[in-house]
C-alpha cells in the first residue's frame, strides 16, 4: 500500500511556503543569537581582507566553506537551545550539558575557521 506522502504531486506553492519558513528560522536565529552578529561582523572583515589582498578562487572557496560552517553550527546551537527551553525549562543537568556541547561545537568550527584564515592570509603579510 503507498504511503500518502508518495501520492502527494510536486507543487510549486509549498515549496515556496518552505522557503518562507525558512526565510523566518534565519530572521529568528539574527534576532535572538547575539553572537551570529559578532561573527557576520568578523565574515565582512576577512571579506574586505580578502578583497584587499586577491586572495584566490580557492581560497576564497575555504574561506567561505569555513564561514559556513560556523554559521551552520551557530544555528544548529540555537535550535537546540531553543528546544531545550522548551523541553527543560526548569535547570537539569542533562539539559545543560546538551547545550553546553552545542555551543562547544560552535567553538570548535570557530577554531577551524580561525586555522583556515591563518594558513590563507599569514603568508600574504611574510
Amino acid at each position: 500500500m503507498e504511503n500518502n506522502k508518495e501520492k502527494q504531486k510536486f507543487s510549486l506553492a509549498k515549496r515556496t511556503k518552505s522557503f518562507k519558513y525558512a526565510g523566518r528560522g534565519v530572521c529568528l536565529h539574527l534576532q535572538t543569537t547575539h553572537n551570529s552578529w559578532i561573527q557576520i561582523f568578523i565574515f565582512l572583515c576577512v571579506v574586505a581582507l580578502g578583497l584587499f589582498l586577491g586572495i584566490t578562487k580557492i581560497e576564497w572557496l575555504f574561506v567561505i566553506l569555513a564561514s559556513g560552517l560556523v554559521f551552520v553550527s551557530e544555528a544548529f546551537n540555537t535550535a537546540i537551545e531553543i528546544d531545550i527551553d522548551l523541553t527543560s525549562p526548569e535547570f537539569h543537568p542533562c539539559a545543560k550539558n546538551t547545550k553546553d556541547v552545542a555551543a562547544g561545537a560552535v567553538l570548535i568550527s570557530s577554531i577551524i575557521a580561525a586555522a583556515v584564515g591563518l594558513i590563507i592570509f599569514v603568508p600574504y603579510f611574510l
